[in-house]
């Protein structure tokens, strides 16, 4: 059985719209990055965190973690803290292009599989207006970078490139493909390029 170590209901549509079966379990840890973390490196240990955290729990599961951050001019944007912080995060996003990094990590028989994904966001110009109508609407407050492409948000994005999923929150290609390998007995013999051991 795969468990899902998040209690993202976007997470959980993506996989129940690829036809995945899954149990959720949330993993419930600081969603922080350490000082210095570059944000590849943060996205994949928080990811490999909350599936490590869930696989003590369900140690004959196949367990999925995820983890979502933005990041522009280096500087990582998680979820908004408050009001004030979502509309910081559209200030910074407004009118330019920014990275959505996505790390994923399956725990198998005590063995971690760890990878990313990576897609570039064109956001155009948002009026100081646009961004507090759109954080009074809610929907930026638990969203990484403080916005959702699949909502409102929309409207400001005429560009993406890479995978349109992992900007909503799980790279659901990559990931099968992952569950795939597993599933063949690969990561017995192996490591593909697809199955980081840790």
């Amino acid at each position: 059985m795969l468990v899902l170590a998040s209690a993202s209901p976007r997470r959980q549509e993506l996989l129940r719209n690829a036809g995945i079966t899954f149990e959720v379990v949330p993993a419930n840890i600081p969603e922080n990055s350490l000082p210095g973390e570059a944000a590849k490196a943060c996205a994949e240990r928080l990811a490999r965190e909350k599936a490590l955290a869930v696989a003590r729990q369900r140690p004959h599961d196949i367990v999925l973690g995820a983890d979502t951050v933005v990041v522009i001019d280096s500087q990582i944007l998680g979820k908004p803290s408050d009001p004030a912080d979502a509309a910081r995060m559209l200030r910074l996003l407004s009118g330019r292009d920014h990275h959505v990094i996505t790390g994923v990590c399956l725990v198998v028989d005590g063995q971690s599989f760890v990878a990313s994904e990576t897609t570039v966001v064109t956001v155009n110009k948002i009026t100081d207006q646009e961004i507090v109508d759109y954080v009074a609407t809610g929907e930026p407050m638990d969203k990484a970078g403080g916005y959702a492409i699949q909502g409102i948000a929309s409207r400001w994005i005429p560009r993406i490139e890479g995978d349109y999923c992992n900007v909503v929150g799980l790279p659901v290609a990559r990931v099968f493909r992952m569950l795939r390998e597993i599933a063949t007995g690969l990561h017995k013999n192996q490591s593909p390029s697809v199955l980081a051991e840790n």
